[in-house]
């Protein structure tokens, strides 16, 4: 693990960002955009490592939020292999600096001195007062113009630990994101899974800007967890660092094979939830309701039930989701919750055999004929084959005379007969219709003739 530090506003993130070669972190020229330890795989020269983005450190940090960023850092040194310091050559060496300095003094890692925004000769002689630090590595780099970073990263690797990561980054995982309103309690949740704290809780919405990345194991599983920042309407999302973070939210969606709703006990099924699932189910991904704070409502059997009908109703769209109830407080329904995460992505993994698609297929039709169009006879679809081409989510093609003569109402019953004879119950399945002409030349193993 390498983990970045520093004062705020001193380009941590830049670094991060240019290690990593993608915007991983949000970049912005506020103090304290980053708030909590962002973690992410990297590699050089074929070592790979973990590395970790930090908020700014401070000599009186005042207020919650901002204590709470230091004990992040603190976490990430602690946790390290290797420290790269980072300071700023523009502003100079700050008492700030020379206290962090201080603290690194007492730690028996390596530590190296990364002055960045060095980026031209001037800069680079002005950057010297730095050696008085009395850090012996030390390189002059600049995140943005990508100087000195690989002579940098070359330096990270000779100093890591000679064992390689007993862990890889498989991309076979489960991947959970965690979405929702601001304040239901989506950070507090993600600590109570881990055990630990991940994230910074706060009752100031808006405290989570990254999407924030958490490898776990449970029940002999690999899980990666997601804590995103709260999505709020599109009317209300500020300009800036709170565009940026729902646009990581969003992200994390699409990045993901389940989507966790969270939603709050006291405020039950909004239509922002409504919304927030609608992204999910455009992507194809599978999703649970998460009602949390069931401990503030005197939760019994009849209220549970009205819930449960209340979630239905608003996500009518969806009927097969799974909900359920968790206090992240009291840690009440954690084991629940990941159990059906389980039980929803091994449904998502499972595979029918052709034989079975077939037989189905000859039920289905014969138990009930497709619909013609416009009364015609001649415009009935008339369906050849079925098979399984995907799975995360399941996915079904199926060859047809002319896929504008499918109805949408046929469609929805070929999938409910689909779920109900291979146990699709609670995840989305992907019905895709195509020409038998067109399906004939796609197919493995088959080679279309030229016209």
């Amino acid at each position: 693990m390498v983990a970045i530090i520093g004062r705020p506003n001193v380009g941590k993130s830049s670094l991060f960002n240019r290690i990593l070669s993608r915007r991983h972190a949000i970049v912005s020229e506020v103090a304290g955009t980053t708030r909590d330890r962002l973690i992410a795989g990297a590699s050089w020269k074929g070592r790979s490592f973990l590395l970790v983005d930090t908020g700014g450190l401070e000599d009186n940090p005042e207020g919650h939020i901002p204590q709470r960023v230091q004990q992040q850092a603190d976490m990430a040194m602690g946790a390290a292999d290797v420290i790269i310091f980072i300071t700023d050559a523009i502003q100079g060496l700050t008492a700030t600096d020379q206290a962090v300095a201080q603290r690194l003094r007492r730690t028996d890692k390596p530590v190296i001195l990364a002055v960045n925004k060095v980026d031209n000769d001037r800069r680079e002689l002005a950057a010297t007062e730095f050696y008085e630090l009395g850090i012996n590595e030390t390189s002059f780099i600049s995140a943005y113009h990508n100087y000195g970073v690989y002579d940098l990263l070359e330096r990270v690797v000779e100093l890591l630990p000679r064992q390689e990561l007993a862990e890889q980054w498989d991309d076979k995982e489960m991947r959970l994101s965690i979405v929702g309103r601001t304040n239901v309690g989506k950070s507090m949740l993600t600590n109570a899974i881990i055990g630990q704290e991940r994230s910074i809780v706060s009752p100031v919405a808006g405290t989570t800007r990254d999407a924030l990345d958490t490898q776990i194991s449970y029940r002999d599983h690999t899980i990666t967890l997601v804590d995103t920042a709260g999505i709020r309407r599109p009317g209300q999302v500020q300009r800036g660092i709170e565009k940026y973070s729902v646009l990581r939210a969003v992200n994390a969606v699409h990045r993901s094979d389940i989507t966790l709703l969270i939603t709050d006990a006291t405020e039950l099924a909004t239509a922002q939830d409504a919304h927030i699932a609608g992204l999910a189910w455009d992507t194809n991904r599978g999703l649970i309701v998460v009602v949390n704070k069931w401990d503030l409502v005197n939760p019994n059997r009849f209220r549970m039930e009205r819930g449960l009908h209340r979630v239905r109703e608003r996500l009518h769209f969806m009927p097969y989701v799974p909900v359920c109830f968790t206090s992240a407080l009291t840690g009440e329904g954690i084991d629940e919750l990941l159990d059906s995460a389980l039980s929803l992505w091994q449904e998502r993994q499972r595979r029918v055999p052709f034989r079975d698609l077939q037989y189905l297929l000859a039920d289905a039709v014969s138990t009930h004929s497709p619909p013609s169009m416009r009364g015609n006879i001649r415009n009935r679809l008339r369906i050849r084959r079925v098979r399984q081409v995907g799975v995360n989510p399941p996915t079904f093609v199926f060859s047809v005379n002319d896929p504008k003569l499918l109805h949408f109402s046929y469609r929805r019953y070929l999938e409910n007969r689909i779920r109900d004879k291979f146990g699709f119950n609670r995840t989305h399945l992907r019905l895709v219709f195509r020409h038998e002409r067109e399906e004939r030349t796609t197919r493995p193993g088959v080679r279309g003739r030229s016209r």
